[in-house]
């Protein structure tokens, strides 16, 4: 596979960075993992840490080679998270509010994206100047633009356009994996994942011009500092995963499957 990928993440203006990503590979497949952590300092760590855990250990484990059922593994292995987070004792020394966190996953075989996600956090399948896929925000301001209650550009300045009305650790009754329609990639093809912090301060043909013009590492770091910068000291964390595909990208071969998580300091 050929692919270059690049995962990086800033504190912005608050005080602890609760956002976490990773993404792993094996000779056959690619995974891409982004979790935006909430419930208090600690509390949104210990869930963001713990999603991203159950997916890069899923991955060694199936990922011999391949995944047998790349949907059935977004699903099973979001739940198993889920009921994780669910079981956490509420501890008031690790802050207030009960873990949760969003999340959206990307796993990528036989040239084909599976998706699935939990919350706002995005994934963003850009190619040839256009947003060819983009995940749906569970939130109430996406459910008013659904229904017609808002318009688009409002419903990307409401004030309560963070406001989730599903994530992993919340009510049990209301959790759900949406999953992704599979997507064939062609060659120059670019997967974004995106907390609510990165890709809020954009329009979608901003992200299209950043990666047409950079490498995804030069990209995604510019489209950080640029939303620092229009947030002006009213940052969320910032985080973001990178990838584009194709024949002209590096080529990964590997004899077991390989994880990197982001390191968040």
């Amino acid at each position: 596979m050929n692919f270059s990928i690049y995962q990086a993440s800033h504190i912005g203006n608050r005080k602890y960075n609760q956002d976490r990503a990773a993404y792993a590979y094996s000779s056959e497949a690619v995974l891409l993992l982004l979790a935006d952590g909430m419930g208090g300092h600690l509390h949104g760590e210990l869930a963001a840490e713990s999603t991203i855990g159950f997916f890069a250990e899923a991955f060694e484990r199936d990922a011999q080679l391949r995944i047998a059922d790349p949907e059935k593994f977004l699903a099973e292995t979001m739940r198993h998270a889920h009921e994780f987070i669910m079981a956490i004792p509420h501890d008031k020394t690790l802050g207030k509010g009960m873990p949760g966190t969003t999340c959206v996953a990307a796993l990528i075989q036989d040239g084909t994206i599976y998706s699935g996600h939990v919350g706002d956090s995005r994934l963003y399948v850009l190619r040839d100047g256009a947003v060819l896929a983009r995940t749906r925000d569970h939130s109430m301001v996406q459910q008013w633009l659904d229904w017609g209650m808002i318009t688009a550009e409002e419903a990307r300045v409401h004030p309560q356009r963070n406001r989730i009305t599903n994530c992993l650790g919340g009510l049990d009754t209301l959790f759900y994996m949406e999953p992704g329609k599979p997507v064939a990639l062609q060659s120059g093809d670019v997967l974004l994942l995106a907390s609510d912090g990165l890709w809020g301060p954009f329009l979608d043909e901003e992200l299209i011009k950043a990666f047409a013009a950079k490498p995804v590492s030069g990209a995604l770091d510019s489209l950080i500092a640029l939303a620092l910068e229009r947030e002006d000291g009213k940052s969320d964390n910032v985080t973001g995963v990178a990838m584009r595909w194709g024949d002209s990208e590096t080529a990964h071969d590997t004899a077991q499957p390989v994880c990197h998580i982001l390191e968040i300091t």
